[in-house]
């Protein structure tokens, strides 16, 4: 690996470069102690990296397509040489228990640039038209192509809850369409990103195709977003930091792949399978620590299974093991910071006083270090109240009772948020007909896993655009039309 080990260098047009704002400490959240020191770019040094991705878009755009596919299945290669050390730094940057570190971070950014090492058409003809005479030119047949352009230098900004999937789902599929991008991770946990550039330079990635600047000043996203260099910005993170970048991008135009938030509603029928409705509302309180916009936080029950429903999710979530995300039984670790605990059991206290009523959790678990927030159970609520409606993003579920079908889609859709949804019914006819009724980006019938090659994205406040499988090569490129008479 490169001398930059230690993550303390940014990676600017190739070179492994001291930061301007010095270094800050990276805190292991289960821990509170450090992992290691980040760099603090400057805006100059953001400004570099993305004049860098400039000077090398044209050569690497220009690059044969199963070439620049070739670099990202090296990377993947290189990832699974170091494989558990890249997991044991996730783990410790993020809180993460170490099965979903090593599955579901380490390796599911690897299964993404091993995605996109696999070589899509980028062109297609269009059926010929004929013409009749006119100003335009001869009468006769014209005809056509569709070409995928890259769309220039990508913008890349992450989120903190996944250092490894969420940079590669962006990464890889940029760079697969001929893109070049300046990635700037979550403050919080960006010694992973780093490593991922290790990885790309190892396998080959020509100078300034690649950039990762840090730093917890939000002038570093900033000067990404403002750069005239830059064509597009891809963000994950929170609606309203997505509403700002959309402002800037709007000024000149660029365009913008934004991955914001979720109050994902469960509709659970009468005629569900109970066990399988709470296994799955149940992962809010385990993956991620609940740290996740997918989840299904927001649980709206039939009235003639409410009861049920409450109570085995409040058993399910009092048998979790909180704690020490290293120890192999642990399945819910902590959260990623203390100020981030703060906010989520300020949402708890606020459910109390809302009027709903804690049936499990509610208390902060008695561990005399580390960010811990019990699983918790918030049940007789009301889609008006704010735990209902805003996201809480920690291991708390609200739960709202509902009498038929129709008032079920309407308090779903009854949202600022339209990420991805769930229904739980018997009736797979009725599942999907109310699948195609709800205003998500998403759904899942009686489960909550996730088919990699579907499109994802939000409607509303969730987010703009989709990527994910080919999805992702539409997002990162430009259509092109080449017309010629036959």
């Amino acid at each position: 690996m490169s001398e930059a080990g230690d993550g303390q260098r940014l990676f600017v047009g190739g070179e492994w470069t001291e930061p301007d704002g010095g270094h800050y400490a990276v805190v292991d959240p289960a821990t509170e102690e450090t992992v290691g020191w980040a760099p603090e770019a400057s805006r100059d040094q953001v400004r570099a990296a993305c004049a860098a991705a400039r000077e090398a878009l044209g050569p690497w755009s220009r690059t044969a397509p199963e070439e620049r596919a070739a670099v990202l299945g090296r990377a993947a290669g290189v990832i699974a040489a170091h494989f558990a050390p890249y997991a044991e730094l996730a783990r410790a940057e993020t809180g993460a228990t170490t099965g979903t570190a090593r599955a579901m971070q380490v390796g599911v950014g690897m299964a993404r640039f091993r995605r996109y090492a696999r070589v899509e058409p980028a062109e297609w003809a269009i059926p010929p038209q004929i013409n009749d005479a006119g100003p335009m030119g001869r009468a006769g047949v014209m005809g056509a192509l569709a070409v995928r352009q890259p769309v220039g230098v990508v913008a890349c900004i992450t989120s903190y809850n996944n250092p490894w999937a969420n940079p590669a789902g962006k990464i890889a599929p940029a760079l697969a369409m001929g893109n070049t991008v300046v990635v700037k991770p979550a403050p919080q946990d960006p010694l992973s990103v780093y490593r991922m550039a290790e990885a790309l330079e190892e396998a080959g990635v020509p100078r300034g195709v690649v950039n990762v600047v840090s730093g917890r000043s939000v002038e570093v996203g900033e000067a990404a977003v403002e750069s005239t260099d830059v064509d597009m910005v891809s963000f994950t993170g929170s609606t309203a930091v997505g509403r700002r970048i959309g402002e800037v991008c709007g000024r000149s135009m660029k365009r913008q792949l934004m991955e914001l938030g979720g109050k994902g509603a469960a509709l659970v029928f009468d005629d569900a399978d109970v066990g399988s409705a709470v296994a799955g509302i149940g992962t809010t309180f385990s993956f991620y620590s609940g740290q996740i916009c997918t989840a299904p936080t927001r649980v709206l029950a039939q009235r003639g299974i409410y009861d049920r429903l409450v109570d085995q999710l409040a058993s399910y979530a009092s048998r979790l093991k909180v704690g020490d995300p290293r120890e192999p039984d642990t399945v819910v670790g902590p959260v990623i910071s203390a100020a981030h605990r703060e906010r989520v059991e300020s949402y708890v206290e606020l459910g109390r006083k809302e009027g709903a009523v804690v049936v499990a959790g509610g208390e902060r678990p008695s561990y005399d270090r580390g960010f811990y927030v019990a699983p918790t159970l918030l049940a007789d609520c009301t889609n008006d109240m704010r735990v209902a409606r805003e996201e809480i993003f920690g291991p708390v579920v609200v739960v709202i009772p509902f009498d038929d079908e129709d008032e079920g889609v309407a308090l779903a859709d009854d949202s600022d948020y339209g990420l991805i949804d769930y229904v739980w019914s018997g009736d797979v006819a009725r599942a999907f007909r109310v699948a195609r009724r709800l205003r998500a980006g998403g759904v899942g019938v009686n489960t909550v896993g996730r088919n990699m090659e579907a499109p994802f994205g939000g409607f509303r406040h969730s987010g703009v655009g989709r990527d994910c499988g080919s999805y992702a090569l539409h997002a990162y490129s430009e259509v092109q039309s080449i017309v010629w008479p036959g």
